[in-house]
């Protein structure tokens, strides 16, 4: 009975560890020169979070057309696929009132490059956390579903586990809808949503001084944020 245990106990650890086996490629991690594993996670992490901004941009120009075809005809004679695609974006986004466009061109738009690749750094120790080579999780997400990596450190009493994504670009892309969906961070929408409406910039350094809220340690997080943004020239991916 104790050998059957065994076997079976072995096989679960091998199972978990197929199933939860992620983090960027055994290349990455063979870098032995720290500056230039720097560079190559940035290069990589730009090319996700480039591909999430992407989406949110053909979302983003979904909305700016149909608002420029339905608001001058009082949304009359509406074409009921692209009103199922509307109701979908509302859902993704959280929008309150279906035809607010306003509340939607708060809610999808672009996160400044810079942060994201700040973030991804702070959070995931520059891709070499347990939680980024087990779980694909780069940005700290947690749940609270019952299925996860249990963090090895949790208070008494918790019960948040880190959220295991299937790739890096699924973390890349839930990390950014957090952030345009959240209540948590309406400060960061807000302050992104006037600095396009006045034609100024919005930046990582910007976008770094509305994060407060995500984590505990709340103005040091900012600060160390912005020293990431500067110290690795992360700047220079802003567009």
């Amino acid at each position: 009975m104790r050998f059957f245990s065994t076997l079976l106990i072995a096989s679960c650890v091998f199972c978990a560890s197929h199933i939860y086996a992620g983090g960027f490629s055994t290349e990455y991690y063979q870098i032995e020169d720290s500056t230039q594993q720097k560079e190559e996670f940035i290069r990589q992490m730009k090319s996700l979070v480039d591909k999430g901004n992407d989406d949110i941009r053909k979302d983003r120009e979904f909305i700016r057309d149909f608002f420029a075809k339905a608001m001058p005809d009082a949304f009359r004679g509406l074409n009921y696929k692209n009103v199922g695609y509307l109701i979908s974006l509302r859902n993704k986004y959280g929008v309150e009132n279906l035809f607010d466009r306003d509340e939607y061109y708060k809610r999808i738009d672009v996160i400044p490059t810079s942060l994201a690749l700040a973030q991804a750094a702070l959070e995931s120790g520059w891709g070499k956390s347990r939680f980024a080579r087990e779980a694909n999780n780069l940005f700290g997400h947690w749940t609270y579903s019952g299925v996860g990596l249990m963090p090895q450190n949790r208070a008494i009493g918790k019960t948040h586990m880190i959220r295991i994504f299937g790739t890096l670009q699924k973390s890349v892309n839930s990390y950014m809808l957090n952030l345009n969906t959240n209540e948590a961070y309406s400060l960061f929408r807000e302050k992104r949503y006037k600095a396009r409406e006045s034609d100024k910039k919005f930046g990582g350094m910007e976008a770094a001084s509305t994060m407060i809220n995500y984590s505990e340690r709340k103005e040091e997080y900012i600060k160390m944020l912005k020293e990431m943004i500067i110290q690795n020239n992360l700047l220079l991916y802003d567009t």
